[in-house]
């Protein structure tokens, strides 16, 4: 969990990014994936650290597709949530419309 028993930005960021492409879900794609929806763009080592990080605690399980010709006969590392990096999402994005509940008039005061 991130602090306080959370999920951090960037772990947040990851997991939603992997629920977005589904079976396309491998490093490159996700930081495409954040540079196109979100506009932030990431490095590999990032990506993949907080991958491992993830799967550490058990909220995405990954597997080695098959070798392709154009990666130099490289597999690619794919990733999935698990029911409880599905879990922690739910409590992340519960926490976070509490938090923002009756913010509406502060944040657009127009």
């Amino acid at each position: 969990m991130g602090r306080d028993g959370y999920l951090g930005e960037f772990e947040q960021m990851l997991l939603l990014a992997a629920m977005r492409l589904g079976d396309d879900a491998y490093g490159m794609q996700l930081m495409k994936e954040l540079d196109t929806t979100v506009g932030r763009r990431v490095s590999r080592g990032s990506v993949y650290v907080t991958l491992d990080r993830l799967e550490g605690k058990g909220w995405i399980e990954s597997e080695l597709s098959d070798a392709s010709p154009e990666r130099g006969g490289r597999p690619r590392r794919v990733v999935r949530l698990t029911p409880d990096g599905l879990a922690e999402l739910q409590k992340s994005r519960a926490a976070l419309l509490n938090l923002w509940d009756g913010l509406e008039e502060a944040l657009d005061p127009s």
